[in-house]
Parts: C-alpha cells; structure tokens; sequence
C-alpha cells in the first residue's frame, strides 16, 4: 500500500477557503459526507468541522457551528477575562501610589526628561490625541524620509477632521523644498497655516497652551516635556513673536534684494557672522546646507569689497547694513 503525503492547506479559519466552505456547507444540508471528497480541503479535519461517523469509517459527519464557534470562542473569552482580571489587579497595585501622588505639588510633574525617541514619539503621540484646540510647532526646514511626512500628513489630517486649529513654522528654504510644498498643499483649505522666516534655532511643539516638547540634545534623542503653566505660556509668546514676523509659505521666495544690492538672506548671514558663527551653524539656522551658505557668504564678501574672512566681519560691522534691516523685510502681518 503507498502512503501519500497529506496535501498542504494552510489558512486561518476565519478564512475558510472556497473548496472547504462548499464540502461544509454540504455536509450540513446532507448530515455527513464521504471521506475521500474532503480530501481537497484537509483543512476541514484540521480545523474539527467535520469528525468521523461511528457507524461507518467511510463517512464524516459535520461539526454543528454553533459547537465549532463555542470551541473557538472559548480561549478567547478566556483570554479576555484574564486579561481584565489583569488590568484591575494592576490598578489595584498602584492605586496607594496615585493617592500618594495625588499629594504631591504639581510643579513635581511639570518638566519630564523623555530619553530616546520611542519614548519621545509615545508622549507626542498621546498629548496629540489629547489637543482639542490649537497645535504649535516650529520645525527647522531640514529635509526629512518619505515615511516621515507621510506620518506628519496622517498626524495633522486627524487633528484637522477633529476641529484642531495648526500653525507652523518653517525657515524660508522651506519654499524650495517640492515635497514640503506639496505638504503644506494638501491643507490649503484654511484649517491649518503655515508661514516661514529667515532664522530657526529648535524644534518646538505645543499642545492647547498646556504642554510643550523640546530637545535637548542635537541627536534629538533626549526631549523636555513642559507642563508648567509659566514655562508653556512663555514659550507660546516666543511662538506668536515669531509668527508675526513671518510670512506665509508659498512658492517662491522672500529673499528681496534691498537698494543695497545685499538680499535679505545674506543680512541675516551677516547677522550671524557678525555674532561669531561657523558656517555650519549658520547653514543650521537658517535650514540650508553649508555649500549654499558658503555661497551666500562669497556673494556677501563680493558686495562688500571684502578680501578675506576676517575683513568681511569688519566691513559688515562698519556698513551699518545690520542697522538697515532691523524690521521684517518683505514680510506681511496677518
């Protein structure tokens, strides 16, 4: 006698194939059918829909359903009921512990040092299901993964359908970026702003005036949660004196160039050489990459007459250009 190897069916259950539902159906209607015509669908035998007739070994007789869901419900409910057991001993754990806490003032709990960016992006993610009214937030224009504006999308397209009102800073190098701009595109509708400005330092993000997030560490992996009233209020201040400078973010750029021939940019590079700054740090101000700050700079030292490094801090110092462009150039209030 040759033994033949058992035709592989692999499926779930709640994915019963085609093949097995109409052998099961049939068996139903019938109350049993032969062996050998489930020999196309094992999964039947795997899954005990069907279960061998006592009187003849020929024959199967089917399983009612209503026994084969109770057996599959079983472990489930029991699964559920574990785990409700579960989650009121643990609140039962720490129940003397949050009476405790209860105790305790409240500026104990006002800034939280959140170490790496599982645990930062959990605390994100939870005061952004929280936010009712109003999202904050400054991002430096530095260019981020596909994957990460796609969950930017998701995270504003959620808050807007519930009501939440956004705002957000960007640097004016934001305006060159085809997939930030196709970004901001797809709320053009009203419910959420976004304007730019020359100089950024960090990240900012606040929640309803109630909670704000900053890094601490240029690697980003280590952040503050601020839940003290006075520090979030201060810093929604620093947020609105930003914002009235800014302009909105729209194809194009802001950089006029004054009567002095000297762009806007290139005076905020001024700025920054002028208060000591490497390159670098001024690339990261100001979210462009060193090469393009390099070049703005030799067009600066160009327009200035000026022959080296250390001649060009001089020059700027002494052609009061600095003093020329204290207000917001070729920016509108809104």
């Amino acid at each position: 006698m040759t033994n033949r190897a058992k035709p592989t069916h692999p499926h779930a259950l709640t994915e019963l194939c085609e093949e097995g539902g109409r052998l099961y159906a049939n068996a139903l209607r019938t109350g049993r059918i032969a062996r050998a015509d489930v020999e196309s669908a094992p999964c039947l035998m795997e899954f005990a829909l069907l279960h061998p007739d006592p009187d003849d070994a020929t024959w199967l007789r089917p399983v009612p359903p209503s026994v084969a869901l109770a057996q599959r419900l079983h472990p489930i409910e029991r699964e559920i009921t574990d785990r409700r057991r579960l989650s009121i001993e643990l609140a039962d754990a720490f129940e003397p512990f949050m009476a405790l806490s209860a105790q305790v003032t409240t500026s104990t709990h006002s800034i939280t040092v959140l170490e790496g960016l599982d645990r930062i992006n959990a605390a994100l993610d939870l005061a952004t299901a929280q936010c009712q009214n109003e999202m904050l937030t400054i991002q430096p224009s530095h260019r981020h993964p596909e994957h990460r504006l796609v969950e930017a999308l998701e995270r504003d397209k959620t808050l807007i359908e519930r009501g939440v009102r956004i705002r957000t800073l960007y640097q004016h190098t934001a305006r060159y970026s085809p997939e930030r701009l196709a970004y901001v595109d797809r709320f053009s509708d009203g419910k959420a702003e976004y304007r730019t400005i020359d100089e950024l330092v960090e990240r900012l993000i606040i929640c309803d005036d109630s909670v704000a997030f900053i890094p601490i560490r240029d690697d980003r992996q280590v952040a503050l949660e601020l839940r003290h009233p006075g520090l979030v209020s201060y810093l929604v201040k620093v947020f609105e004196f930003m914002w009235n400078r800014a302009v909105p973010l729209t194809p194009g750029t802001p950089y006029e160039t004054a009567p002095d021939g000297i762009t806007e940019i290139q005076h905020s590079i001024a700025k920054l050489l002028v208060e000591g700054h490497v390159d670098e740090a001024i690339a990261r101000r100001l979210g462009m990459n060193v090469r393009t700050c390099r070049a703005h700079i030799a067009k600066l030292a160009q327009a200035l007459g000026s022959g080296s490094r250390a001649q060009l801090g001089y020059l700027i110092a002494q052609s009061g250009i600095l003093e020329q462009n204290q207000g917001p150039r070729g920016s509108s209030s809104a």
